[in-house]
Order: C-alpha cells, then structure tokens, then sequence
C-alpha cells in the first residue's frame, strides 16, 4: 500500500503558470498520511541502525583526525574539505555500552601537570638538601676559623682563656697516672712472656730428664727426681701465669678502657672551652665597636651562640668531674683487688707453697685453662 501511494504521490502533475512558480495545489489527505507514514518508519528503522553503525566505527573506524567534512552549497558544484584536526574543541570519547560522551580533554593535560608537578618537588627536594649542606659547611668554616683564631691568640699569650684550677688539676693527675699504669701494663706483660718461656723451657728439660732416666740405668734415680722437680716446677709456673694473665687484663682494661673512655670526655670539654673562649671573645669585640642597627643584629647573634656554647661547656665540665670522680673510686678497688693478688701469687709461688698458690687462684675465682684448650677447633681451622 505505501507503495503504490508514493508511486502515485511521484506521478501526481504539478501544474506551473506562466511565470514559472507553482500553482496552488489541493490538500489530498491520503498523500499527506502516506508521507507520516513513510516518516516514521524511516525514523524507526534509521534510529536502530544508525546506533549499530555508530558503535562499529567507534570500535573499528578511521581515526578522527584523518577524516574530513565535505561541504558544499545546494544545487552548487563547489565543495570545500575541511580536516577536522584544524577543529578546535574539546575531545570525547564514545563509550558504545552507555551511548555517552565522556570529554578526555583533562586527560593529557592532566598527565602533563602530574608529571611536571613530580619534576618540581624532586627539584625543590634537591635544592633544599645541597642548601642545608652548604649551610653545615658555612657553619663548619666559621666555626673553625674562630676556634684557630681563639688558639692562636692564647699560644702567643695574646687572648684570654678559662680555666678551672682544680678540674685541671685533676685532669693532669689522670694523664700522669694514666702514664705510669702504661709502664705497669708493659712490665707486666714483659714479666708473663719470660716466664712462659720459663715455664716452656722447664716443661722440656723436665721432659728430657725423664727421657734420660729409662734410658740411663746407673743415672736413673738422679734423672727421674729431676724430671719430677721440673714438672712441679712447671705446674705452678702455670698456675702462676694464670694469676699474671688475669692481673695484666685487668690492668688493661683500667688503663685502655675505663681511663680511655673518660679521656675522651676531657678532650670533649677541653673542645668546648676552646669553642666557648673563641664566641666570647668575638662578643666582646663586637661589644667595643659602633652600636648601629647592623652591629646590634650582630650582637644579639653572637650572645646567643655564646649562651648555647657557654651551656655546652659548663655541661661537659660536669660531666669530666663526675667521670673523674668514678674514675678514682673504680681505679682504687680494682687495684687493691689486683695487687693483692700478685702479691700472693708471686710469694706463693717462690716460697714453693704450692696450695697457697691454688688458694689465691680460688679466692679470687680465676679458672685455669686446660692445656690444650688454647689450640683453636677443626671447625675453627675451616
């Protein structure tokens, strides 16, 4: 039926007048129906498959910026192709499951901002380190050179110094002291390597001597109670070495420990009181000259760093009288402890009274190591 009404609305005469234009037409209702019709058919059937051609060249179509739009007047020859990269505007993108438009605009750009905006700080973070690096070496250099100034003014007997009388007093004792145990500790160990080798020597000629004895039938008895001296001999030689060995590591550990650790306290204070002469003398300066607005600055930066040395070198100077103070108490019980110990040890020894000597080594729990327990293990020859 829609059929042979647009044949027949095709066929239909149009009536033109003399001047060209066309005549007034009678309404025919049933042309007019069949054209709706037609209409919305068309609207149906082209809305359905403009969406499935739409969504197919979004997957698989040409690139947007190689397609262009041809224009061209009606009833004209002329046409004109424009690309549609010279278009300026914003970029969507078609997602084919909701038929929507999402503009990507921000994406790039977005990207472009994150990406330089993390260039940025690692700038900035860089900066800021090699900037804090160079303040510590400002303050380094300055610091040095006013701590080089201040020694040299006082070796020529040209600046001032602060000293505590009875802190140096103290101080010098310590290093003499320190000196003297020095020697103790050397003569010590001097006095357990030749008795070692005594001992050795005693241990081998001991060895010999009973050798001799089944060897030598008419010399026998006079060799065999050689042999049983010497081995004696070298028993309490080891005992005694024992009790040595335990007096020289006690010694040490006083002299390169203890006196060492509170040495190097000293030498922090002694630092400090260098650094805290140096800013005092550079406030004192700064104190005589002009009184401007830039002195005045300069002043208040100098008192404060002279507050902050003057804490830091009253607070070590604390610190040397405590640890001197311990110093002296520990340095007095163990050396009680230790010479007392020689002392038997040698007496016991020399006199022959070979449990004297076993009972000095239990009164002061030293253990004796079995001889071959210095030899190190297979495992530890690996």
């Amino acid at each position: 039926m829609t059929d042979s009404i647009m044949s027949k609305a095709a066929t239909m005469e149009i009536p033109i007048n003399s001047n060209g234009d066309t005549g007034t037409l009678p309404e025919d209702d049933s042309l007019e129906q069949a054209a709706k019709l037609q209409w919305s058919l068309d609207e149906k059937v082209g809305s359905s498959r403009g969406t499935r051609d739409l969504q197919q060249v979004m997957v698989s179509g040409p690139n947007l910026n190689e397609t262009s739009i041809v224009s061209g007047g009606y009833g004209g020859t002329a046409e004109g192709i424009i690309p549609t990269s010279s278009i300026k505007g914003p970029a969507v993108r078609y997602n084919a499951e909701f038929n929507k438009r999402i503009p990507v605009t921000g994406l790039g750009s977005n990207m472009h901002h994150s990406s330089s905006s993390s260039s940025m700080t690692a700038e900035e973070t860089t900066r800021g380190v090699a900037v804090e690096k160079l303040e510590t070496v400002k303050k380094w250099g300055l610091n040095t050179y006013k701590c080089t100034k201040q020694m040299i003014s006082e070796r020529f007997g040209r600046g001032s110094r602060t000293v505590d009388l009875e802190l140096e007093a103290q101080i010098e004792v310590l290093r003499d002291t320190k000196r003297k145990y020095e020697n103790v500790l050397r003569l010590a160990r001097a006095l357990t390597n030749h008795f070692y080798n005594m001992v050795q020597t005693q241990h081998a000629l001991g060895d010999t001597f009973a050798d001799l004895s089944q060897k030598s039938p008419e010399l026998r008895d006079e060799f065999g109670y050689n042999a049983e001296t010497q081995k004696l001999l070298c028993k309490n030689g080891e005992t005694l070495l024992g009790a040595i060995n335990f007096f020289v590591s006690s010694i040490n550990t006083l002299v390169n420990k203890t006196m060492e650790d509170t040495l190097m306290t000293i030498k922090m204070y002694e630092n400090a009181r260098l650094e805290f002469d140096a800013y005092r003398s550079d406030l004192e300066e700064l104190s005589m000259g002009p009184r401007d607005a830039v002195a005045m600055a300069r002043i208040e930066a100098a008192q404060q760093q002279y507050q902050v040395h003057k804490e830091k070198y009253e607070r070590l100077r604390s610190d040397v009288a405590i640890k001197l103070k311990f110093l002296e108490e520990n340095k007095v019980k163990v050396m009680h402890k230790q010479l007392l110990l020689f002392h038997n040890a040698i007496s016991a020894y020399f006199a022959g009274n070979q449990q004297q000597l076993e009972q000095t080594l239990k009164q002061f729990n030293i253990k004796l190591k079995p001889p071959g327990d210095d030899k190190p293990s297979w495992l530890e020859e690996q």
